[in-house]
């Protein structure tokens, strides 16, 4: 063989070959142009050493993921690919953790528990587990990571329902200090309303509101923020109905804080004369209301809550005010007030913002309660909750006379007429459906005094404009869009565990309630009241 290379331009090679055997020479000349062999050249020299790195590392890879490394390379070099493949056995794994197949995921909890993905995925390298192994104890790992997650809320839940019906220390010294102020000052224990304002008491023509409360601070508050908004004041008259340990600490308050222009009686619940048969219903309820608390609190100690928010229901229907006297006397009112035929009911946890006077002028259309029952929060949403957050619709007697999706009328700001509650007798009634509940077993709703009022009063209820009352203000804080809602609203409502008064309140809502505090006063500072 015979290489021919031009020194001219380097424009050709010439191959030649001669097969000396022969007598005759034959010369077979091939010739191959520059151009074609350079891009071959420089091909393979990229594509060889690639392919060589590919097979490497798919060998590798392989002795792990597949079963066999040939057919796992040959089904790659074919067309496959390996992020189909890890999606195929990873998708395989996991659905076999999901269903359980070939081992319990439980195997895996009593090996321990794995804290960190980053510990997990360093544990599977460094030991060459599989994928099953892998799915499986990520499955263990989430299932742990969830339980406790379910766990902290219900822990969470039951440290709010401690917290929000504990006496604060600040109150407590309140009263105290103010029961010892009743004691050494004739002032403090001055007979309200003064001489001057007891004809107004039974006046129809003057506003009546009433609050039942044993919360000094909390009725204060209501009252300076009602007279602060008031076109009117002169013409408000306020009934606070309260228990006997707080008579004297909450008639000292009002002695020595006298409102201004309006009138405020103060009674407590052992001054009143009520007739012997009144007495035994009242007794007679709260011993109803004491059974189906009973036996309500007897069922949650087995219960499973796997609903979301089943768990802070249940805690809040087993809170104090469902057995607070004060609580269940509303149904009451016309009994307390026999001379008034029309009032204002606030609860103790509200803001008034705005002027009241229109709400004695609403006509009720003969009904008995105006209560805000239209949403102000959007279509399709109620503003407190629903029928069935209440009643017990798996029981024929309600799913057959209520629709469970209806929104309930609120407690806060109602207004009621005691003439049309008398004739039409709606305690008479409320006491018909404890009977009826007692009766069918305490399974008919849940422990409170809502619930029963809710049917006490079906076909009584008028609805008032949605700005009149804004609630749940102690379950959460407003979004950002709904600040100017909280402006615009006649009256807040602090509904909840989150009671302004308390630690656990809602800072951003607390300066709502905070400007109606009278922080100047002695006592406030004393027992260290703070905004």
């Amino acid at each position: 063989m015979k290489f021919y290379i031009s020194t001219t331009g380097i424009k050709r090679v010439t191959i030649s070959t001669t097969n000396s055997s022969a007598k005759g020479s034959t010369v077979a000349t091939r010739r191959v142009t520059r151009r074609a062999v350079f891009p071959v050249v420089l091909l393979l020299s990229i594509v060889l050493p690639f392919l060589f790195v590919r097979i490497a590392f798919l060998v590798l890879e392989s002795a792990s993921a597949c079963n066999s490394a040939l057919d796992c390379i040959g089904w790659r070099l074919l067309g496959g690919s390996e992020t189909s493949l890890l999606r195929e056995e990873l998708t395989r794994a996991l659905v076999e953790a999901r269903e359980g197949h070939g081992t319990n995921d439980g195997d895996y909890r009593r090996e321990g528990s794995t804290e960190s993905f980053n510990v997990l995925v360093n544990e599977m390298t460094t030991n060459q587990q599989d994928m099953k192994t892998f799915a499986f104890r990520t499955k263990a790992m989430l299932s742990m990571m969830e339980l406790k997650v379910q766990s902290a809320r219900e822990q969470e839940s039951i440290n709010w329902h401690f917290a929000s019906h504990g006496v604060p220390k600040s109150l407590h010294c309140l009263c105290l200090k103010l029961a010892e102020e009743y004691a050494v000052n004739a002032m403090a224990r001055s007979h309200l309303p003064p001489p001057e304002y007891v004809s107004r008491l039974t006046d129809p023509s003057f506003h009546h509101v009433v609050l039942l409360t044993d919360n000094v601070l909390a009725a204060s508050v209501v009252i300076s923020s009602t007279v602060q908004h008031s076109a009117n004041p002169e013409k408000l008259v306020f009934h606070i109905v309260t228990d006997k340990k707080t008579y004297i600490p909450m008639n000292a308050w009002f002695a020595i804080n006298p409102i201004k222009s309006a009138a405020v009686e103060v009674k407590g619940l052992h001054q009143y004369d009520w007739s012997h048969e009144v007495n035994v219903r009242v007794k007679e309820m709260l011993e109803i209301h004491r059974l189906i608390w009973s036996h309500y609190n007897d069922n949650l100690r087995n219960a499973n809550f796997q609903r979301e928010g089943a768990h802070e229901r249940s805690l809040e229907a087993l809170t104090p005010s469902c057995l607070s006297l004060l609580n269940h006397l509303r149904i009451y009112i016309p009994e307390l007030f026999p001379d008034l035929n029309k009032i204002v009911f606030l609860d103790e946890d509200v803001v008034v913002q705005h002027d009241t006077s229109s709400l004695w002028e609403l006509d009720l259309n003969k009904k008995v309660v105006g209560a805000v029952v239209d949403s102000w929060c959007g279509d399709n949403c109620c503003p407190g909750k629903k029928y069935k957050d209440y009643l017990n619709f798996s029981h024929p007697i309600i799913s057959s006379n209520f629709d469970h999706d209806r929104c309930v009328w609120l407690y806060g700001v109602n207004v009621f007429d005691l003439e049309a509650w008398r004739r039409v007798k709606i305690t008479t009634n409320y006491h018909k459906w404890l009977k009826q509940n007692l009766n069918f077993g305490m399974e008919l709703w849940q422990p409170g005094a809502h619930p029963p009022a809710l049917l006490a009063f079906e076909g009584q209820v008028h609805p008032i404009d949605p700005s009149w009352h804004v609630g749940g203000l102690g379950y959460r804080p407003p979004q950002a869009h709904n600040i100017k809602m909280l402006g615009d609203a006649a009256v807040l409502h602090f509904s909840g565990p989150a009671k302004p008064w308390l630690d656990i309140g809602f800072p951003e809502l607390r300066s709502l309630w905070n400007r109606h505090v009278n922080f100047s006063d002695k006592f406030i500072r004393k027992c260290r009241i703070l905004g």
